[in-house]
């Protein structure tokens, strides 16, 4: 085969980068777990191409054929069609090996749906219409239903329940049943986009992990009796300085994208952030690829990516596991939803932007580095008690979305058209004016125990801003090079999109409202007041010691 010589090479060509300086002068990685995952889903025909039946199986066939030779284990997902497809039971069951995991894809096709006594709603045999290809296109008792065929199917062909369960999006209520009926131990869902392909998942657990409410899959839960006690790990290995909102392009893993998952620079990057910045709990990714898109498509990006987990794993800086053990060690370690972070301070681009994501069971942050400037780009609270749009009814739009609660959002409002939105540190003069803190330097991240990450950014004119993230707190302060407070404070710039979602501010509180959901920003400690200086825009001034601290689990 054409690939067992061409594997050969690329290890080579990852011992001879590992030998660069860029990769012998590493630090040793935390002793926090790097996780990959490599996980390819299956389906068995494809409207968008000829011959797709042929295509798609020829794909899954080569993608075994190179995890073997690797020797990586993986994980398979079928789709019902293609699991009810001899061939694939047949490829499935002889070239697998014990290390291998075969999982259930959760897109609905004609097949499933029919077999279950559904009226079928789709234009093709496969619809990724939102309504008709996922799970919450269905009522609750038609969720059920579609997973009873799938489940008894499954276990007819392999002799066991699939024990983890993926697609773009699976609703709370096939999640749980899910799990307390056929006891699945993971799951996973898209990454965080709006749009792509009509999806928009936006303001979420950003990576890593987490454990979803009952009452909405998409939001992290803060509670044990609040939450499905099965991890959705978040797909396709975004880059975190350029794969957000409406950010132009597609930067993932995905190795058919040539400038990111494709491009062996990108990879070897984004991997060296994932296995050397700090993680907190653990760092994860996910790998693989769907086989819609063909073999050709994937061949080279993802020959290269496992070339390079090969090569990691064997050193022993990554582990390479399937989702459902990831699962099984995440529910060990973990009763509630941990922190993690995701970390990179140099950009592949060569154009000077960083950036620092923090998560926790109560709020997603992140920090951008762009050129002279750092801010707050995003800042999303969470809520489990918020019921998702789609709990106790069918989804009837061609198109899905679900979001978190937005403190701070500049992709949403510099698409709407607000030239400078985020959460700025500025300086503040006598006459009231103020500028954007200026870095002078790299940033300093470093964990400060199992759930805090702190960042401390020097700045020109000496001094240092300071953020340290908490699970529950976000503390901030900037002092000058003796540790006396600068006269500083956040202003948060939103133009209309802020105003809408905000009501009542006072010294202590900012009242938001959005999609009907009331929830607030407090400080705490007396370390901060709000205040309102102009049309989409609020200050938040810190107290005599130069100190803000916001509470991010209040109401």
């Amino acid at each position: 085969m054409w690939f067992a010589g061409s594997f050969s090479r690329m290890v080579a060509l990852i011992w001879v980068l590992s030998a660069t300086p860029g990769f012998a002068e590493a630090p040793t990685p935390p002793s926090s777990p790097r996780i990959v995952n490599i996980y390819n889903f299956i389906r068995n025909s494809d409207f968008r191409l000829a011959n797709s039946k042929e295509i798609l199986f020829d794909c899954t066939r080569r993608q075994i054929e190179l995890l073997k030779s690797a020797g990586l284990p993986a994980t398979w997902a079928l789709q019902y069609d293609a699991l009810m497809n001899p061939r694939y039971q047949q490829l499935l069951k002889e070239q697998l090996r014990p290390n291998d995991e075969i999982a259930a894809w959760w897109e609905i096709p004609r097949q499933l749906a029919e077999k279950a006594g559904l009226k079928w709603r789709g234009r093709h045999d496969w619809d990724p219409a939102a309504n008709v290809g996922f799970s919450p296109g269905y009522s609750p008792d038609e969720r059920r239903k579609l997973v009873d065929v799938y489940m008894a199917d499954f276990k007819s062909v392999f002799g066991f329940y699939p024990r983890s369960v993926g697609s773009w999006f699976i609703d709370e209520v096939t999640l749980d049943y899910m799990v307390k009926r056929y006891g699945i131990v993971a799951s996973c869902n898209c990454k965080d986009q709006i749009g792509t392909d009509f999806y928009t998942l936006w303001g979420g657990y950003w990576n890593q992990a987490y454990y979803p409410s009952r009452v909405n899959s998409y939001m992290p839960a803060q509670t044990r009796d609040g939450q499905i006690n099965v991890p959705i790990f978040r797909m396709l290995g975004s880059d975190p300085i350029y794969q957000h909102g409406t950010t132009p392009g597609l930067q993932s893993l995905e190795p058919v994208y040539r400038e990111a998952g494709g491009s062996p620079k990108w990879v070897t990057w984004f991997m060296n952030n994932m296995i050397y910045q700090p993680s907190l709990a653990f760092a994860y990714t996910q790998a693989g690829q769907e086989n819609s898109f063909g073999w050709n498509a994937m061949r080279d990006g993802l020959t290269n990516q496992i070339a390079l987990f090969a090569a990691e794993s064997q050193r022993g800086n990554i582990r390479v596991e399937t989702l459902a053990q990831s699962g099984e060690w995440f529910k060990k370690h973990f009763r509630l939803t941990p922190a993690t972070a995701v970390v990179a301070l140099d950009d592949w681009k060569g154009q000077g932007r960083k950036t620092v994501w923090y998560d926790s069971r109560f709020y997603r942050l992140n920090v951008l580095w762009d050129k002279d400037a750092f801010f707050i780009r995003d800042l999303h609270r969470f809520n489990e008690r918020v019921v998702s749009p789609t709990h106790d009814r069918p989804l009837t739009a061609t198109s899905l979305a679900y979001e978190t609660l937005p403190i701070v959002d500049w992709a949403e409002w510099s698409a709407a058209g607000c030239a400078g939105a985020g959460m700025w540190p500025v300086m503040l003069s006598p006459d009231g004016f103020s500028a954007p803190l200026q870095p002078d330097g790299a940033p300093i991240v470093k964990q400060v125990d199992s759930t805090k990450l702190s960042i401390r950014q020097p700045l020109k004119g000496g001094g240092t801003f300071t953020l340290v993230c908490g699970e529950r707190r976000l503390e901030c302060s900037a002092s000058d090079a003796s540790g006396k407070p600068l006269p500083w404070a956040w202003k948060i710039v939103g133009g209309a999109r802020l105003d809408a979602i905000v009501g009542r501010v006072t010294a202590s509180r900012i009242d938001y409202q959005h999609s009907d959901i009331d929830y607030g920003l407090a400080t705490g400690r007396n370390a901060g007041s709000f205040r309102r200086i102009g049309r989409g825009v609020l200050q938040i001034t810190p107290n005599a010691k130069g100190e803000v601290e916001l509470k991010l689990d209040a109401p």
